[in-house]
């Protein structure tokens, strides 16, 4: 089973349009273009009834005390935790590449809807339901995909790993609302075989590349 993408290769830096946030000159950041990739698929396995894209970055920092405070870093030696992007699942098996777009094109104040999702898919809360849970121009339920915006004083250059998975059921079924954890889970045991891209970004002009 074979992942591929025409946005970026494994081990790319993401570029700025799949991102949710951008460098700028002043205020440190601005939003961003926030479209999904483009991925397409092959070698799916036999007995394939349906697939699930997760993406998630496993470098965000475990506390969020120095987080984008002037005059302070994010320590590289902090422990890291996983923060989901995007949960996409109930996606057919025979269906068509996903396109540049097509299931995200800007950021939307206040969340996206969901679960449904083009194609006949579902897809999950993403984390930033829960970051910007206390903010009252950004707060409500993100479903899809939003991309990085990794602190902008973090001495760690964020992974965003890309993973499809091929599963031996055409429906997933995620008890309350789905997350990219409660996916992980819902698919478990599910899985006849996987394949991801990993590739990074930053918003710190120092560790930037």
């Amino acid at each position: 089973m074979k992942l591929s993408s025409e946005s970026f290769k494994d081990g790319d830096r993401i570029p700025d349009r799949f991102a949710f946030c951008n460098p700028a000159t002043e205020g440190h950041v601005s939003l961003a273009p926030n479209r999904n990739p483009h991925f397409a698929w092959s070698d799916l396995p036999s007995g394939t009834r349906s697939l699930a894209l997760i993406c998630h970055d496993p470098d965000v920092p475990s506390r969020g005390d120095d987080v984008n405070q002037e005059g302070r870093s994010v320590p590289a030696s902090l422990p890291r935790v996983d923060f989901f992007h995007w949960a996409l699942f109930n996606l057919p098996h025979d269906t068509a590449p996903i396109g540049e777009g097509e299931f995200s094109d800007g950021v939307t104040p206040r969340g996206k809807p969901g679960p449904a999702a083009p194609r006949g898919a579902l897809q999950g809360i993403n984390d930033f339901t829960g970051w910007f849970a206390a903010d009252e121009q950004m707060s409500g339920d993100y479903y899809g995909y939003d991309g990085p915006c990794p602190p902008w004083n973090d001495e760690v250059v964020h992974r965003y790993v890309f993973t499809l998975y091929a599963l031996d059921v055409a429906q997933v079924d995620v008890a309350g609302t789905p997350s990219g954890q409660s996916l992980r889970e819902a698919i478990a045991g599910h899985i006849l075989d996987q394949a991801s891209i990993t590739a990074t970004y930053s918003l710190n002009p120092a560790v930037r590349a």
